[in-house]
């Protein structure tokens, strides 16, 4: 007899087998061929390995090799939530749950992917590409809710949260959003979105965003990545920006045993711009990974990329970040740089910008450095009578601040401060 696959790529696809009559959209022709195309992909490549180029740095030896279940999450289930000044919708496990959520008198558009699928033919999978990720080919097969965000033409509609929480479980669930949203032409829209999860709870969250910025739109996207200790957190975002549309990124990475921050960006319009920038930070046992990929594919565009990561104790930290510029994308003006400090002489980071270029008339440059505390600014501080630990903790906060002062939007910047402090105290770094 044979044994039944109860880890690896296998055990996801019996599940997908299992559910398939169950997931929403089961009996809509259109979404069965989307989520079997996905499957058939999945089933062809699996995971990731790191005899992949873009995967060489990151084992998912955490994911192929645990069993995941189905969150049992009911509605009975009420976690605390943090106070807010701002509309919020909240999913936990995956799933939106409009009793927690506070979505009265919104400018825009905000509903639950789950309840809109049957309307929603042609906007899943108009950008994300499951032939090719495998994990955009997971989420597609296995999705059960999300949110769908869509700004009208010309509407300034404020900041929207969305919090994603991992509820306290005995076994370890997978779960797998997708959210699309949609800004109009001249619309603008700021979302901060919050991952948190229990301390020692062991789970799986695998979220893909699909966004669409139109011509003179502005989406302003902040990304809190605060999960649980024992989580796993790969997420995928796909952007297309429009001429005159800027897209504004900045991710925080600080929690998760494993996470996976990916961001692929189009500019398909003269003069649209893309700024992605971020903090990692990680402490023990920890491995943290951004990698983004940027198309220049029209003339005219800019884009910004700054990532600056903060490693301590046996952690390791990625950066792969690529710039791509098409024959057609003249005066393309380009910019990356990778920052890393290393506060232990056993951490790690493995650093890779690139640039494809193929048009004359551009302006682009890449860069990387990694280094130690200075000595010498640790010794002017401990000259002045401020102990070690604090010296340290004061020079990382330097470090990580450079980076969340750059960030225009405010509620963005006032999210991300709050996430940064006292990550050093946590994680020991001042020990």
């Amino acid at each position: 007899m044979t044994a039944v696959a109860t880890t690896g790529a296998a055990a996801f696809l019996g599940r997908y087998e299992g559910l398939r009559t169950r997931l929403p959209g089961a009996r809509v022709a259109w979404v069965e061929a989307l989520r079997d195309k996905a499957a058939d992909a999945f089933r062809a490549k699996g995971f990731p390995t790191r005899r992949m180029e873009a995967w060489k740095y990151t084992d998912l030896a955490a994911v192929t090799g645990a069993a995941f279940g189905e969150p049992l999450t009911s509605v009975d289930d009420a976690p605390a939530l943090p106070p807010t000044a701002h509309p919020r919708a909240v999913f936990v496990d995956g799933r939106f749950r409009p009793d927690l959520s506070t979505l009265d008198g919104v400018a825009l558009q905000v509903e639950s992917l789950g309840a809109a699928l049957p309307r929603l033919e042609g906007r899943i999978g108009a950008l994300a590409r499951p032939e090719n990720e495998p994990l955009a080919a997971l989420n597609t097969m296995l999705f059960e809710d999300g949110l769908v965000v869509e700004v009208a033409a010309g509407v300034a509609a404020g900041t929207l949260e969305i919090l994603s929480l991992a509820a306290e479980s005995e076994r370890a669930p997978a779960f797998h959003p997708r959210h699309l949203v949609r800004l109009g032409v001249g619309a603008s829209l700021t979302i901060i979105e919050t991952a948190t999860g229990p301390v020692a709870a062991r789970y799986l969250h695998n979220p893909v965003f699909e966004i669409e910025v139109a011509e003179g739109a502005r989406l302003a996207h902040g990304r809190l990545q605060q999960e649980g200790h024992e989580g796993i957190f790969l997420s995928t975002v796909y952007a297309r920006v429009a001429a005159g549309g800027t897209y504004d990124n900045f991710t925080l990475n600080a929690g998760a045993k494993l996470a996976r921050n990916e961001i692929h960006v189009a500019l398909t319009g003269p003069k649209a711009e893309a700024h992605m920038n971020g903090v990692q930070m990680a402490g023990d046992g920890q491995h943290v990974d951004t990698t983004t990929s940027l198309d220049h594919a029209a003339p005219d565009c800019s884009s910004r990329q700054t990532y600056k990561t903060v490693l301590a104790g046996r952690s390791r930290g990625v950066f792969q970040g690529k710039i791509h510029v098409h024959q057609v994308a003249q005066k393309t003006d380009g910019y990356q740089m990778n920052q890393a400090l290393l506060l232990s002489p056993d951490a790690e980071i493995d650093s890779k910008p690139q640039l494809e270029i193929y048009a004359d008339d551009v302006k682009c440059s890449h860069g990387a450095t990694v280094g130690e505390l200075d000595a010498d600014h640790l010794f002017f501080l401990r000259s002045r009578g401020i102990p070690e630990a604090q010296a340290k903790a004061m020079l990382v906060e330097a470090f990580l601040t450079e980076a969340v002062e750059a960030v225009a939007d405010e509620p963005i910047r006032t999210a991300l401060e709050q996430g940064v402090a006292g990550w050093w105290q946590r994680q020991g770094v001042a020990a």
